[in-house]
Formats: C-alpha cells, sequence, structure tokens
C-alpha cells in the first residue's frame, strides 16, 4: 500500500487521527499516556519513546490587560499595525504607549515517537509531537523598543512569566525517515554524512544487536534556497538520556586498555559500536581512537569483529562528522 500510495501521502493520512488524539490525552498523564491512545487510534503501527527535546519557545499571540486575546500571532500583529502606519515605527510606539498590552510564547519540548516500517536501517516512522503551554510575558511597548526584535522579542525580559492556560499536545510532524533521506539523494547524489551514518549502521555489530532508532532519532529540516530549490538537513541525536558515557582515556592508550575502555562506553550507551557512532556525532570519543583501533587490528589484537574495523578502517580513509 505504502509503495504505490507513497510515503508522504501515506503519512499525511494519519495526521487527522493523531491531531485528534492529541487532543484527547492531558499532558500532565504523561508521554506513556499518549502512546498507549496512539496505539488505539493508529493500531497498525507500534509506537514508542524514543526522546524528548526542551528548553525552546517560539512567539504567541497578543493579550490585553484583561487577558483577553487581541491576536494569536504577535509577529502578523505588529506588522499589520506597522503597515497601517506606513512603516513608521516610532508613530507605532506613541499610538501604543498608553495601552497594556503583554506579548505571550508558546514554551515546550518536542517528544519524539517512533514505529518499524521495515527491517532496513532508516526504515522507521518518525512522529514529532509538542508538548506546549502558552506564557504571558513581556508588556509591549513597555521598554521603549528600537527595533521590531526588541518589541516582540526583547532579551533579559523583567517580567516573569506567567501560564495562560493548561500545557497541551500539538501534532508537529510525521514521516517516513527512509522516504526524507531518499529525496536528499534525489537532490544531491552525493550522500550526506547522514547516509554513511546509516551504511555504517548497517554494516557493523550494532545493526544485528537492537535497531537504529532504538538510540538515535533524526531532526529534520527542508527550507527552499534563494532559486526556490528545496533544501534537505538530518542531523542524528542520540536518545541517551544525559550526557554520553565518559570516556576519559589517554591518547597513547592502546591494546587491552583501550578496548576496556571501548567496551565499558559500549556497555553504558546498550550496544556495541556505540564509541564510534559518538565518535561521529557527539564528538565524546576523540578520533585517534580509530586510528588505534586500526592498528591494533593490523598488529595481531583483534578485540572488535572484522566488519567492525573494516567501518573504522573506511572511516579513517573518508573521514566524516554528522
Amino acid at each position: 500500500m505504502k509503495e504505490t500510495q507513497g510515503w508522504s501521502e501515506y503519512c499525511k493520512s494519519l495526521a487527522p487521527s493523531i491531531v485528534e488524539t492529541c487532543a484527547k490525552v492531558a499532558v500532565s498523564s504523561g508521554p506513556g499516556a499518549l502512546v498507549k491512545a496512539l496505539s488505539v487510534a493508529l493500531p497498525e503501527w507500534k509506537f514508542r519513546h524514543a526522546m524528548s527535546r526542551g528548553g525552546w519557545y517560539r512567539l504567541g499571540g497578543v493579550l490585553d490587560g484583561n487577558g483577553q486575546r487581541i491576536s494569536d500571532n504577535l509577529e502578523r500583529w505588529v506588522e499589520n499595525a506597522l503597515d497601517e502606519r506606513d512603516g513608521d515605527f516610532n508613530q507605532l510606539i506613541d499610538d501604543f504607549a498608553d495601552q497594556t498590552l503583554y506579548a505571550t510564547r508558546l514554551v515546550g519540548q518536542t517528544h519524539y515517537l517512533v514505529a518499524s516500517a521495515s527491517d532496513d536501517t532508516d526504515g522507521f516512522l518518525q512522529l514529532e509531537i509538542e508538548d506546549l503551554q502558552e506564557m504571558r510575558v513581556h508588556q509591549l511597548f513597555l521598554n521603549e523598543p528600537g527595533s521590531l526584535e526588541e518589541l516582540v522579542d526583547p532579551r533579559g525580559g523583567a517580567d516573569k512569566p506567567q501560564p495562560v492556560g493548561l500545557p497541551f499536545y500539538n501534532f508537529r510532524r510525521i514521516q517516513h525517515i527512509g522516504a526524507f533521506l531518499k529525496r536528499m539523494l534525489e537532490q544531491k547524489p552525493e550522500p550526506a554524512p547522514i547516509h554513511r551514518m546509516l551504511d555504517d549502521w548497517g554494516k557493523c555489530s550494532a545493526a544485528s544487536t537492537s535497531p537504529y532508532y532504538s538510540h538515535w532519532v533524526i531532526a529534520t529540516r527542508e527550507h527552499l534556497d534563494r532559486y526556490h530549490q528545496p533544501v534537505f538537513r538530518a542531523q542524528p541525536i542520540a536518545t541517551l538520556a544525559g550526557e554520553p558515557p565518559e570516556f576519559d582515556c589517554p591518547s597513547d592508550t592502546s591494546g587491552l586498555k583501550l578496548q576496556a575502555v571501548l567496551t565499558h562506553f559500549d556497555r553504558e550507551a546498550g550496544y556495541p559500536m556505540a564509541w564510534y557512532f559518538h565518535m561521529l556525532t557527539t564528538k565524546a570519543v576523540p578520533h585517534w581512537v580509530a586510528q588505534t583501533v586500526v592498528e591494533d587490528s593490523l598488529a595481531g589484537f583483534a578485540y572488535l569483529p572484522q566488519r567492525d574495523v573494516d567501518v573504522v578502517r573506511n572511516w579513517l580513509h573518508r573521514p566524516y562528522a554528522v
């Protein structure tokens, strides 16, 4: 079905059920309740919660002094008000100087959920659902702004954010990662680092232990360049809770001592060759390790399977970072 319909269209067909599920589930019940509700709404997919990323916000709307909503879109409201005054920023400030208006922002985190679509390394659906709460922040025009940026999103605002409502779930995106990466190759046939990473995963011991999506999600972006051509970006993010395992090892370490450090790192991360993939991405492991591993192998000290050594050797011949 998906092959003939196309993954993009198929994922779009899932969106209404996901939106409805987001509206029904309370954020206070936790991601587990969201996963359970999705299993009822989309029984053909076994989504599981992979990770959450927070600490971000985007601009919200405009409220008056009584908390009544003036606009859902702060930037558009300011742009329209400025257009009505022929772009005169000082006139805008003067006209609203005596009004009590507040900006809001949506503070949130993104929950990544994944589900297997095939046995391919990139054969999985990735669902992004935002956990948002609207907060009333600074009072507009009170800081005598000198620019639009200072008006809509001033740095170090003195106002203490106040919640405007309860947190809520918001459907962001669902996509088949393999289909997205294929579109990247159609744009630029030369494999990007993310393609090489997934290819390395499939060739090494990690693939026989657990799926790629059990340890990584992929943050994707798509936009048009100045020639209106699509530009794709894909960045792997480790699903480890907290920081990567510590790699405390002098650069002259080799042999049994290096083997012990690599084994400990992999055990902490939860899969073989974790040290290699964190060397490519999080920089938790220094590059000299790859050289030493291959040198140890050539000297007859084979603590890695040959397929893993081959992956590392290929990287040394054509290094890349993700």
